[in-house]
């Protein structure tokens, strides 16, 4: 099996997702990992992919991959699995990951299999595993034919360096691209400010929900979340209330993550959000209602005012840090 990874970068460093589906090809021992990094700055982040699992990796830093678009990464794909010969290719969901996979997928007739969360070698078959019925169990998916393609959930696996990682072979490419895809322009690219880390990469997230009360109850969470060092994550129903940004949504139409520590602040726990969190290492909830559907899945469960232990909490925190 000769695995090909779609890396993403942004601000100059390689996304924890996709280094996490690299480490998780590199795990199954089966065959050569490669990776792909498209766009300004490739060639510095090789090096950081080899510790990772990639023994070779394709870099492409053309002018037509200099903005974030997917057409032009799918002429790169499919000109370096044509050159390595490459049978499986696996990307870490996102905006741009889903549609490559796709654009790839149409280019190369390939079987694309989404939504995945992990993946095995058995009896030296490929097979993926995806949740269904709202997460409630798991089924195996496999391809009939190569190249195999697979998008995995944002956070599905840690992203942890290779104990064999190392110094990788770089291979420079520029292929000819395709007219249509070099059609589009990104016109303009507007970034949300923000002054900690994004709900994806935290090691710690703080999240709130209905039981904050209101949208100035979001100040609990975001001083107990300054306090551990980590981010604020919201629920649906306070998005869609107007009480924090959609970009901190967690769940099954937000965004999925899988932190080493959870706090949830007055949040029920309702299906859609516990698939968004639930591959977080240590899940921490505070309720007032002891019935709350969260406790069923929580390490820890406080029952008890939100608005009394958070802020108790966060002094507690401070002081042993002092």
């Amino acid at each position: 099996m000769r695995v090909l990874v779609f890396l993403e970068h942004r601000g100059g460093e390689l996304q924890k997702s996709s280094l996490g589906v690299l480490a998780k090809a590199a795990s199954l021992g089966d065959g050569d990992v490669a990776a792909v990094l498209a766009g300004e700055g490739a060639k510095a982040l090789a090096a950081e992919a080899g510790g990772f699992g990639a023994a070779k990796v394709w870099v492409c830093e053309d002018e037509s991959v200099a903005q974030p678009l997917p057409q032009p990464r799918v002429d790169v794909l499919a000109h370096v699995i044509e050159e390595g010969g490459y049978d499986t290719v696996l990307f870490a969901n996102s905006v741009l990951a889903a549609d490559v996979a796709a654009g790839l997928a149409a280019r190369l007739d390939a079987g694309l299999n989404w939504d995945l969360v992990d993946v095995e070698l058995r009896d030296g078959e490929l097979v993926g595993k995806r949740p269904a019925l709202q997460d409630s169990v798991q089924v195996d998916v496999g391809w009939k034919e190569t190249p195999r393609l697979a998008l995995f959930r944002a956070g599905s696996f840690d992203a942890t360096p290779a104990a064999a990682g190392g110094e990788p072979e770089v291979a420079e490419v520029s292929p000819a691209y395709a007219e249509h895809s070099t059609l589009a322009r990104l016109v303009a690219q507007d970034v949300e400010e923000s002054t900690g880390p994004s709900i994806e990469d935290a090691d710690v997230i703080v999240a709130g929900g209905r039981g904050l009360g209101a949208p100035e109850g979001f100040g609990l969470a975001e001083e107990l979340a300054q306090a551990l060092g980590g981010a604020v994550g919201a629920t649906r129903a306070v998005v869609d209330a107007g009480w924090y940004p959609y970009s901190a949504q967690i769940g099954q139409t937000g965004k999925m993550v899988s932190p080493k520590l959870y706090v949830a602040l007055g949040i029920s726990g309702a299906i859609q959000h516990k698939v968004g969190m639930q591959g977080s290492g240590t899940i921490v909830s505070i309720n007032k209602d002891p019935n709350a559907p969260i406790f069923e899945f929580s390490d820890l469960g406080v029952v008890g005012d939100v608005h009394e232990i958070a802020p108790k909490l966060t002094e507690l925190i401070r002081q042993r840090k002092s």
